[in-house]
């Protein structure tokens, strides 16, 4: 069995690894760094760099793999998950790109592949719990709080990037979508601020953020739903001050015979203060709550740095769900075509627990309480 993985970034590696155990991996990324990176931790998988922009040569370039994953930036995210449908190929993605996945159900159809999309820790696990107790109960509001944090709180910001800069600023200025009472609401980015208290991580902030993704449209019965981001308290004000200021906007400035977009000039200047060294602590935290009319059920993860695999948290947590959804196609477990996103496969039983034991396996333990 030969899989193609797109993207050799941080998350991008720890899929190829994790899935070179039982299969032959190749790693496509258009940057060296990332392929060498990747060749240390295990020789046996295969690099190409190429321009992932290419779509036009997706058809030749795949032809010899039975499964492809896509780990690219956000922003060809679509663009590539497109030309990887058009070549015929079953296809799990993580890229959370903002345009609407299911917008290519039809072609997939057509195509006669198995597409899961957005199979990550949030969103990924968060929809396949919801997906899961969806089938069980009459849901009557659903709520998932997760981020992603240093364990050494470096001022000022006291956060470390596990995707580039210009996908966490994504997040941060793109409008939420909310449920508020059967309507779809929308809300600024950071707004509706709480603090809430965690057994391990302390108190943090929780504020909006474009989260629920396809829960709006395939849980729309569900009245009440929200996802929030979690950083220390304090990181929001430091964001909003940038944003206010003009550091987000992407219409270009003329600086003497040069323009450059703010935005862009941000990214580049949080990518040195954000990034995620190898090595460096860190966790990442996530409560999911699914309440009905008589009972809530609450599961929460944390999960750390692991020193002996060298690999963050974040990509743990991201990566091995995304690698559990490839092993439900292999396996046969799930083998409908088309464009199906996490809670859609969560509420088939069989798939929902093997997820769990797969991750489980891995480290990534996951805490179910009813109440």
């Amino acid at each position: 069995m030969q899989i193609a993985v797109l993207g050799a970034g941080m998350v991008g590696r720890a899929i190829a690894i994790d899935l070179a155990k039982d299969f032959d991996v190749t790693s496509f990324d258009l940057n060296p760094a990332n392929l060498l990176e990747l060749h240390k931790r295990n020789k046996a998988i295969k690099t190409l760099t190429v321009n992932l922009n290419q779509y036009e040569q997706f058809e030749h370039w795949l032809a010899p793999y039975d499964l492809v994953v896509t780990a690219v930036p956000g922003f060809i995210g679509y663009q590539t998950l497109e030309a990887v449908i058009k070549a015929g190929k079953n296809v799990v993605d993580i890229s959370f790109f903002p345009e609407d996945a299911l917008q290519l159900d039809k072609l997939a159809k057509e195509k006669g592949v198995t597409v899961i999309t957005d199979c990550g820790v949030a969103p990924g696990m968060s929809n396949l719990i919801l997906g899961r107790y969806n089938k069980e109960m009459e849901v009557s509001a659903f709520e998932c709080y997760v981020g992603g944090l240093p364990k050494e709180r470096k001022p000022p910001f006291e956060y470390k990037a596990p995707f580039s800069p210009v996908d966490v600023i994504q997040e941060y200025i793109r409008p939420a979508r909310l449920v508020e009472k059967g309507k779809i609401v929308t809300k600024p980015a950071l707004s509706e601020r709480e603090l809430m208290k965690f057994e391990k991580a302390g108190e943090l902030e929780a504020f909006n953020t474009d989260g629920l993704r396809s829960l709006v449209h395939t849980m729309n019965h569900i009245p009440d739903m929200k996802e929030k981001t979690l950083r220390y308290p304090g990181h929001i004000d430091l964001i909003i001050a940038l944003q206010q200021a003009g550091f987000f906007d992407t219409t270009p400035l003329r600086f003497n015979q040069t323009e450059i977009s703010p935005l862009d000039f941000t990214s580049r200047l949080l990518l040195k203060e954000w990034k995620l060294e190898p090595g460096d602590e860190e966790f990442t935290v996530m409560k999911v709550i699914v309440k009905g009319k008589n009972k809530t059920i609450t599961w929460d993860l944390y999960n750390e740095y692991d020193p002996v695999t060298q690999t963050s948290s974040m990509a743990r947590t991201t990566g091995y769900t995304c690698t559990a959804a490839v092993h439900l196609i292999i396996g046969g477990l799930f083998t409908q075509k088309g464009v199906f996103p996490p809670e859609l496969i969560g509420d088939k039983k069989e798939c929902f627990d093997s997820v769990m034991l797969y991750l489980k396996k891995r480290g990534v333990n996951w805490m179910m309480r009813e109440s």
